[in-house]
């Protein structure tokens, strides 16, 4: 960047950005309450009942995770299981920053639960994305940790794998994804409430070899783990980078271009609620919201509570 466009950012763009963050977020003193919410959400978590839920067979979720938000993945979980009435079968894959009470209570809560360290998701990468070959996967691992959502849980392994955000929170059954789980078939994704890919069209058609649908989210992924075509990935990812730069959202970039052409199974919009706003994000009616950028007030605030109480 330039010096003029220094000056330029620090002088009016950052400001404006957080000036508009703030207003987004309700003010200064709703950013307060989200944060004392956030904080009681966390001293809940590790006080959630037992569920007693054993007919069934177990359901199998992946999550990757860490000290900043094993709470949030906790009550993903918690109300993923409440809602569905069936065990799960969690993997929950450790970003190297989970502490041992972080563990016990997941696995207190769901005694299927295995956990992948990073000790093990790195020599995964040295036995199958060699940094000589995949420079630019293993630079994004390292620097970037919404690509292990996409990278430690199909690297290396086979079967269809359904990976989950942790800001995720279930006020109904869960029908569409437990039939998914039950019989796969093809891959699944959830419905953005608008178009994130952090790059242009331009490139991310170019890549694809034709148009990419719209409003693909990963909070929910569904995807076969021997369908990977990691060279492709690393093609993909480089090239991004090298024309337009690195961005918080390749991720779901990444992911649009590898279902481009695919047939997949798509998640309602109606039930399955990217950032939810009023009314929605206080009647809860949908089946799960996922909590993205400003609609984080109402979780922390409000939605772990309520979904702590809702019935199916």
């Amino acid at each position: 960047m330039s010096l003029p466009g220094k000056i330029l950012y620090h002088s009016w763009h950052r400001p404006f950005g957080a000036f508009r963050d703030l207003i987004a977020a309700g003010g200064a003193f709703e950013i307060q309450r989200t944060k004392r919410g956030s904080d009681e959400m966390e001293a809940a978590a590790a006080q959630l009942p037992l569920l007693s839920i054993t007919i069934g067979t177990p359901l199998e979720l992946h999550l990757l995770t860490g000290k900043r938000f094993w709470f949030q993945t906790t009550f993903c979980l918690w109300t993923f299981a409440r809602q569905a009435g069936r065990p799960l079968a969690p993997t929950i894959y450790d970003d190297g920053s989970l502490a041992t009470a972080h563990r016990e209570t997941l696995a207190r809560l769901f005694p299927a639960t295995r956990f992948i360290s990073q000790a093990e998701s790195s020599a995964k990468l040295d036995q199958f994305l060699p940094v000589s070959k995949f420079p630019a996967l293993r630079e994004r691992w390292l620097n970037y940790p919404n690509i292990r959502k996409l990278i430690d849980p199909h690297l290396g392994n086979i079967g269809w794998k359904l990976v989950l955000d942790s800001d995720l929170l279930f006020f109904r059954r869960p029908d569409f994804l437990i039939d998914w789980i039950d019989h796969p078939s093809r891959p699944l994704h959830a419905v953005d409430c608008e178009t994130s890919y952090g790059y242009s069209s331009v490139i991310i058609n170019e890549l694809a070899d034709t148009r990419v649908p719209e409003r693909i989210n990963v909070g929910l992924t569904g995807l076969k783990s021997e369908s990977l075509d990691w060279e492709k990935l690393e093609y993909w990812c480089r090239t991004l980078i090298d024309k337009e730069r690195t961005s918080y959202y390749l991720e779901q970039a990444l992911v649009a271009i590898l279902l481009a052409d695919k047939n997949c199974a798509i998640a309602p919009a109606s039930d399955y609620v990217t950032k939810p706003v009023p009314p929605e994000a206080c009647a809860c009616k949908a089946v799960m919201h996922h909590y993205v950028a400003n609609s984080k007030r109402w979780y922390f605030q409000y939605n772990w509570r309520t979904a702590s109480l809702i019935r199916r």
